[in-house]
């Protein structure tokens, strides 16, 4: 007699296992520790892979670093996070949503405090300047660093 299967515990995770397995690799502890904390966390809150590392281990999870930073790879590459490039060289990744796909990130240059935030003129900035040039409009995203109200007082 057959098991019944094991019910997905996010939306995730049944088309994260879908994905992995059409490129011949499996849905690992380690993902789905990953994937969990972001889909614990939610959308808009952005942590480093240090971050994912940190809060895995007070959650006594054992993952390696190098293993988060595949991870982390991983599933932007499949759409699941989407990361954020910062001009100082850090990254930083956050739950991907349909809700509001086209937004913008105030970014603290001193603490890496980041902030979301949505702007109709930016919109329509990126896509005028691609209609201009001839490109199709994906997405747009804003980075704007600057000091953060703890860091400005410091």
């Amino acid at each position: 007699m057959a098991l019944p299967s094991a019910k997905p515990f996010n939306r995730f995770e049944a088309p994260l296992e879908v994905g992995l397995h059409q490129d011949g690799r499996r849905l690992t502890p380690q993902r789905r520790k990953v994937l969990e904390l972001f889909e614990r966390i939610g959308a808009g809150m952005h942590l480093s892979a240090e971050d994912v590392h940190h809060q895995l281990l007070e959650a006594r999870s054992r993952v390696s670093l190098a293993t988060i930073y595949r991870t982390l790879r991983l599933l932007v590459q499949m759409g699941f996070l989407h990361e954020l490039e910062l001009s100082e060289g850090g990254h930083r990744f956050e739950l991907s949503s349909d809700d509001h796909p086209d937004h913008h990130h105030l970014v603290c240059v001193r603490c890496g405090r980041t902030e979301e935030f949505e702007s109709e003129q930016v919109l329509q900035a990126g896509r005028i300047a691609a209609e201009r040039i001839g490109f199709h409009l994906i997405e747009s995203t804003l980075n704007v660093r600057a000091l953060c109200p703890t860091c400005q007082s410091q």
